[in-house]
Formats: structure tokens, C-alpha cells, sequence
């Protein structure tokens, strides 16, 4: 029996859990021992971190001796992308057109303003077009190796043939290894992330690539100082998007791999929660004690309600479904494999006011997309709170409406950036927090004090704090984690404005938020099925006018309409996150469906940080060259064989070539990504095109072979293994 450590680093709460895993068995054979949580410390993710495995180890009996492997699910990639955050980069772009490229608006695209065009580059066949201009990529990189803190080189065919791109990197980590380390800037090529032709898309990962690669390092020092002050000395794993695992000394140089790791850990996890054996060996849904299964589990959707947000994701054959146009990040379209994932601003922590969604004769509701701090866990940091809600229901006649129950609270006090009137505000909170009442009176500036405090928000110079579905909870005796008065009076100050008592406004909020959660997994499912207009602009179906008067009948919003309607989803939803209890069965009512609350559901994501395999895959091409007579064979993804664009007389010499050579070297570089037990797949797809005219004829066009490496995570002392400072 093996003890792994599971982490999850999510928007409001890091999670850990300790699992004792039998080697050998399925996952589901093995046994949670202990969970714990602690807040998300956004400013340094290690303090978080290392707060909730203190929490962990404390609550079980398990020495941290005993860990032998800890796995990570972290936001930091997906927030840096979203945020625009980390280190300046410089781009070397291999044979593409600037004019081109600016004619086109692509110059925003490259996710850099660092841009340096070199001559040379290949063709589609990967034949070299023109030499490598060695003189320009030089020169560039001393111009920028003291201006930047990475490089990003991409060639316009360079997934093809990546001869360029691997001595352009040759000339970066010779000419940047000065400095009192001697070690080069990391440095990022494009064809070791996609094997995809998209050039400027492409260009675009590499570049967020090279941008994280400085902050995962730091994260993944900090996280193994913390886990040896615990006394824990395993290896360290990183949840990547697809829901598979790597070692950390991997992830650094691949750091994009991690966006979405969160979405994707909590699907895996909602998958081993709910996966057991049959004497069959069938994976069935357990749902509860006195009824027996009824559905597969292995075709689910997985439903995961955080602080911040609501994941929607897909689970087919026990797997995580990928998108296979890249995932979707902030702004960015990457080309990284990950989990296919729909995400609201919804979650416990979200914004509750009135306005926006009507309830016929009732007033108005809106929660959410922007994430608070609740009322109820502010004023069980600051006393003055309850006092100074009370006073707020006491004002007649109430001139704020707008801002009662509102507040904010000093994140960080660089006012650098702030206008005259934002100081002036920030000056107010350095000695706690201040209700927007409150600010409004001393500023005599009414409702603009809450467009001040959006700006500090935006700036995180400011925490708002408002009414929640956490607060709202609460009020109605389903949670007691923080004050429950100040959550009462809250409600209070919202509910009497719609004429409602309390409890029955917080019924309304759980009830809203249940049918937003369903809106929103409609949404995915028909968002799904549906023909896009654009790559980047999927339908909405909600606002389709036709589809959202539909789906208000069908969530009874419209009670009086002469057409009465139901949705019946065909799978059953995995409910996963804290509140899940509170919101998901409402939800499964609406969708007929059934729900499935496994036992540890509020810390799933963490379990899924430890539940997955080590997954790598290497794709070969065999396309016919020269009028057919001669095949080449490519390989990519960034694992080139030696022989990365090798002729054969025919096609099928080459793929019993790839046959004999591709399966030991991708066992070893599943071994290098920190996997044991290491097995390949290999699947083959012909693509042919029929002849025109002659419908029994057709033409090849290539033959694609996925090599696919599965493996479980090594276990072991990280002495063994190798520390990060040591290979990075």
C-alpha cells in the first residue's frame, strides 16, 4: 500500500487529500484517508498550499515519511493567460511574412511585442526553402537576451522539419548562459508543443509557453520547500490539461500543457469517486445505499461548482473529453490538448444583487459573474461589520439601494497607479474594511463610489465583499462555516427591498443559482451539437431568441405561456465542489436526469491530482512525395527521431519503420515525464480523396499513426529522482 498526496489550488479553497493507493489495483480500489482545506492565498499559492497539507497530515495518522508521491492541480498558468501575466518575451519568427502578418491583424496574435523576423524556413514537405539567416537570429538575441526573460522560437513549417527552430535554440543557449549561473534563457520551439500547421497560432503558444515557463518554476520551488519543511521528500506531479500527469521537472519546460489543469483534475476525480468494479469488471454508478446501479459512469457529465466559477465538462469512456480546436483561454486560442470545459462566472462566492433576471411580481435577482468575499466569513474577520449592517437597516428612507450590504476591504496599497480619487478612497480602508454606505457618505459622491471600487478591484488594489449563495446558505442552516448574523442581516437588506423575508430570498438564490447551473450545462450540451458560425464564435444558445424562450418554459420562468416544454439530458450529471448538496438535485430535476454526489465530492479535484496516469502520445505522418515515388515519414509533437524526415519507397516500409522504432523511444520519454509500468497503443488512419469521375478510385493522401504511452506515476524518494533546482 502506497500513501500519494493530492492537491488542488482552486479559486477560493486549496484542497489536500491523502489517499492510500494499492499498486496494481484500480484506483477505485484505493482508499481516501483524510481531507482538508485552507484559502487560496493568491499572492503566493505555496502559503495556501502548504497550510491545507498541515491540515491534512493533522487530521490523519499518516507520518509525511510515509508520502510517496504528491500531485498538483494549479490555476497558475490559467490565470496568468487570463490576466496577462508573466515574464517579457522575445519571438523569433523563421520564415514568415511580416507583411502578411500585420495585413492580416495578426501582430496582436503573437502575444508579445518582442518580434523578430529571420529569413530561411522550410515547405509543407519539410524541404528547405531558404538558409537560416544565422547572422540576424544572432544578432536579435543580443539584443534582447538583457531585455527579456525568455525566447520563443517558431518556424513557419517547422513542425514539418524543425532543423531551424533546434539551431536557432543552439544560438540562444549559447550566447545567453552569462550572468553569475552561466545558464541560459529558457527557451521555447514550436513544434514541441503542437503538431498542427496553424503558424500563427501556433507562435502564439509557444510565446505563452516561454511567458509561464519563469512563474511554474518559481511555484514549483516554493511548493517543494513547503512540502520539505512538512518533512515530505516525494516527487512531485503536475495535473496537465488533458487530465494526465507529469513530473514537475517536465511541466516546467512545457507550463502551457497546465492551463485548465483544474477543470481537468476535477473531472478525473468525479470519474474515480464514482467508478466501481462489478465481478465483471463493468464501471457502474453508484448512487445510493438502497438502490442499485442503473447507469454506466463511464459516460457522464461532470458538473463542478467552485467559489468562482461553474466547470461543464464531458466524460466519455471513462475519459475526459479534449478539444480538439485547442483550449480556450481567456483570449487566447492555444493549440494545447485539454479538457473540453465550459465555464461560468457562477459559484459560492459570486456577487448576488438585485437586478437583471425578473421574477414575475416578485422583483429582480442577479448573480454572479464577478466573484466577492461573502459577508459572512468578512465579518468573522472584522467585528465592526455586523454594527455597521444593522445601521444600514435602520436608514430611512435608504438613499443607497444600490451598495447596502456592500464593502471593501484593503488588498495591497501601491496606489502608483491610481487616480487622485482612487488614493483618496484607499486612504479611508488602511484601517479595515469600509462599507460603501459608508464611502459614499464621506465622499458625497453617491453611486459613483461603486465605480471607484470597481476600478480597485480591477487594479487588486481592493476586495468587494457582498452578499453570497455562501451567505445565503447560511441564513438557511445548510452551511456554519463563518458568522451566520452577519449573513442574516445581508439578507435582510436585500430581501425586504423585494418584499420577501429572508429565508424565503436565500430559497430564491439557491434556487437561482440551480437553474443558472443548468442554463449553463443546456448551453454546453446544445453549444455541442451545433454547427459554429465561426472557429471563435460558438452559438449561445441561451441567446438565441427562439432557443431562450424555449428554455425559460422549460425552467418555468415563464408559468403563464400557452407552450409548456422539458429538457431531459440522457446522461446523468457528476456533481462535484462543496455546495454541489445545495444546488445540483434541483438541477437534475429540471434535466431529468439523475445526479451523482459521490462521498468526498468537495475535494475531488485534489483527488484527481493524484488519480491519473502519465499519458504521452507521438504522431507520425507518412505522406507521399516527388508525384508518389517516394513516402517520407514525419514525426512531431517535439519528439523528432533521429531520422525525423526519413524517405521510403513505399508507405507501408514506412509505418513498419515507425512500427520498430517509435514504441522504445516513446516508453522512454514517458519514463523521462515521471511514469512506471509503461505500455503503447498505437492507432492508424489512411486519408484518401476519391478521383473525380470515378467513384471506385482514389488517390492517398497520407497515413496518420498515434502512438499513445500509459503509465502509472513513479513512486519514490525525490532524491532519487532528481530536485528541480538540479535540472532546471
Amino acid at each position: 500500500m502506497k500513501i500519494t498526496l493530492g492537491i488542488d489550488t482552486g479559486g477560493t479553497y486549496t484542497d489536500a487529500v491523502l489517499v492510500a493507493q494499492e499498486m496494481g489495483a484500480p484506483f477505485s480500489n484505493n482508499a481516501v484517508l483524510a481531507s482538508a482545506k485552507a484559502l487560496t492565498t493568491y499572492h503566493n499559492l505555496a502559503l495556501g498550499i502548504e497550510e491545507a497539507v498541515a491540515r491534512v497530515l493533522t487530521t490523519s495518522s499518516v507520518m509525511p515519511a510515509a508520502v510517496e508521491l504528491v500531485g498538483l492541480s494549479t490555476t497558475l498558468a490559467t490565470n496568468a493567460v487570463v490576466q496577462d501575466q508573466g515574464c517579457e518575451v522575445c519571438l523569433l519568427l523563421i520564415g514568415y511574412d511580416p507583411e502578411l502578418i500585420k495585413r492580416h491583424g495578426f501582430t496582436r496574435d503573437l502575444a508579445t511585442p518582442h518580434v523578430v523576423y529571420v529569413h530561411g524556413g522550410h515547405d509543407v514537405e519539410g524541404n528547405e526553402l531558404a538558409p537560416l539567416d544565422e547572422e540576424t537570429a544572432r544578432a536579435a538575441i543580443l539584443a534582447y537576451r538583457d531585455r527579456v526573460q525568455a525566447f520563443a522560437v517558431s518556424g513557419y513549417f517547422g513542425v514539418r522539419n524543425p532543423d531551424h527552430e533546434l539551431r536557432v535554440r543552439a544560438f540562444i543557449e549559447e550566447l545567453t548562459a552569462v550572468g553569475q549561473d552561466g545558464l541560459p534563457l529558457p527557451v521555447t520551439c514550436g513544434h514541441e508543443l503542437t503538431t498542427r500547421l496553424d503558424s500563427v497560432r501556433r507562435a502564439t503558444t509557444t510565446v505563452l509557453n516561454a511567458r509561464l515557463i519563469p512563474l511554474l518554476r518559481e511555484l514549483m520551488v516554493t511548493v517543494q520547500d513547503s512540502l520539505r519543511r512538512l518533512g515530505i521528500a516525494a516527487p512531485l506531479m503536475v495535473v496537465k490539461g488533458d487530465g494526465s500527469l507529469v513530473r514537475a521537472e517536465w511541466a516546467i519546460h512545457r507550463p502551457i500543457e497546465t492551463i485548465l489543469s483544474g477543470p481537468a483534475a476535477s473531472v478525473v476525480g468525479a470519474f474515480t469517486l464514482t467508478h466501481s468494479f462489478t465481478p465483471g469488471g463493468s464501471p457502474t454508478a453508484s448512487l445510493d445505499s438502497d438502490r442499485s446501479p442503473t447507469v454506466p459512469v463511464s459516460d457522464v457529465w461532470v458538473a463542478d461548482v467552485g467559489g468562482t466559477t461553474t466547470d461543464i465538462a464531458a466524460l466519455r469512456n471513462g475519459h475526459p473529453r479534449l478539444n480538439p480546436e485547442g483550449a480556450q483561454v481567456g483570449g487566447w486560442r492555444t493549440m494545447v490538448e485539454a479538457v473540453d470545459v465550459y465555464t461560468v462566472g457562477l459559484g459560492g462566492d459570486s456577487h448576488v444583487r438585485l437586478g437583471n433576471v425578473v421574477w414575475p411580481g416578485e422583483g429582480a435577482l442577479a448573480i454572479g459573474p464577478n466573484r466577492v468575499l461573502p459577508l459572512c466569513r468578512l465579518a468573522s474577520e472584522f467585528s465592526t461589520v455586523e454594527n455597521e449592517l444593522r445601521r444600514q437597516l435602520a436608514l430611512t428612507p435608504r438613499r443607497y439601494n444600490d451598495v447596502l450590504g456592500q464593502f471593501a476591504l484593503l488588498k495591497k496599497q501601491n496606489s502608483s497607479t491610481l487616480s487622485e480619487r482612487e488614493r483618496e478612497l484607499v486612504k479611508l480602508l488602511t484601517d479595515g474594511p469600509r462599507s460603501l454606505v459608508t464611502l459614499s457618505e464621506f465622499l458625497g459622491r453617491g453611486a459613483f463610489v461603486s465605480d471607484y471600487v470597481d476600478a480597485l478591484v480591477a487594479h487588486q488594489a481592493v476586495l468587494r465583499a457582498a452578499f453570497t449563495p455562501t451567505d445565503a446558505l447560511h441564513v438557511l442552516g445548510r452551511l456554519s462555516l463563518w458568522n451566520v448574523e452577519a449573513a442574516w442581516l445581508g439578507a435582510e437588506l436585500l430581501a425586504t427591498q423585494v418584499g420577501l423575508s429572508a429565508e424565503a430570498f436565500c430559497e430564491r438564490v439557491v434556487a437561482e443559482m440551480s437553474t443558472q447551473v443548468t442554463t449553463a450545462i443546456v448551453t454546453k450540451v446544445l453549444g455541442d451539437s451545433d454547427v459554429r458560425l465561426r472557429e471563435d464564435m460558438p452559438v449561445v444558445w441561451a441567446r438565441e431568441p427562439a432557443a431562450a424562450g424555449l428554455l425559460a418554459r422549460a425552467l418555468g420562468r415563464v408559468p403563464a405561456s400557452d407552450i409548456a416544454c422539458e429538457l431531459m439530458l440522457r446522461q446523468p450529471i457528476v456533481a462535484v465542489g462543496a455546495p454541489v448538496e445545495a444546488y445540483l438535485p434541483h438541477v437534475a430535476q429540471q434535466l431529468h436526469t439523475e445526479v451523482i454526489i459521490p462521498e468526498y465530492a468537495e475535494v475531488a479535484n485534489a483527488l484527481g491530482a493524484v488519480a491519473g496516469g502519465v499519458i504521452q502520445r507521438l504522431q507520425i505522418l507518412i505522406r507521399p512525395v516527388d508525384f508518389e515515388t517516394a513516402y517520407r515519414l514525419y514525426s512531431s509533437n517535439g519528439y523528432h527521431l533521429p531520422e525525423n524526415a526519413r524517405d521510403f519507397e513505399t508507405a507501408e516500409a514506412a509505418i513498419a519503420y515507425a512500427q520498430r522504432t517509435v514504441p522504445d523511444y516513446l516508453q522512454a520519454v514517458a519514463r523521462r515525464a515521471g511514469a512506471m509500468q509503461v505500455e503503447i497503443q498505437m492507432t492508424r488512419v489512411d486519408h484518401t480523396t476519391p478521383v473525380q469521375g470515378r467513384p471506385a478510385q482514389s488517390v492517398f493522401l497520407e497515413t496518420e499513426l498515434v502512438f499513445t504511452a500509459v503509465g502509472r506515476p513513479a513512486l519514490g524518494n525525490v532524491k532519487e529522482q532528481g530536485s528541480i533546482r538540479a535540472e532546471v
